[in-house]
């Protein structure tokens, strides 16, 4: 699990409503607490993303790495992270 940095928080304020149709932060800061809270983790592959949700009991029994990282829940970094945010 990674710290969340500039550009992990950058990527969540900038497509935070895929997941949330009001925003839920509008600063740096304020993304960062709201993460803290939700327990989000930032992972290095698509493999660790379905890791993550295969541990945390979301079935993805024939699902596409491609359908995975389409779920809300799932942003891209886009330097090879994924954000997900299970809230």
């Amino acid at each position: 699990m990674h710290p969340f940095d500039d550009d992990v928080l950058q990527c969540f304020l900038d497509n935070q409503q895929q997941l949330f149709p009001d925003r839920a932060a509008e600063t740096l800061a304020e993304a960062e607490s709201f993460l803290e809270e939700c327990m989000a983790v930032v992972v290095d592959s698509v493999e660790e993303v379905i890791e993550f949700f295969e541990e945390e009991g979301v079935d993805t029994e024939g699902a596409s790495g491609d359908e995975i990282l389409d779920a809300d829940e799932v942003f891209d970094v886009g330097d090879g992270r994924y954000l997900i945010v299970m809230a």
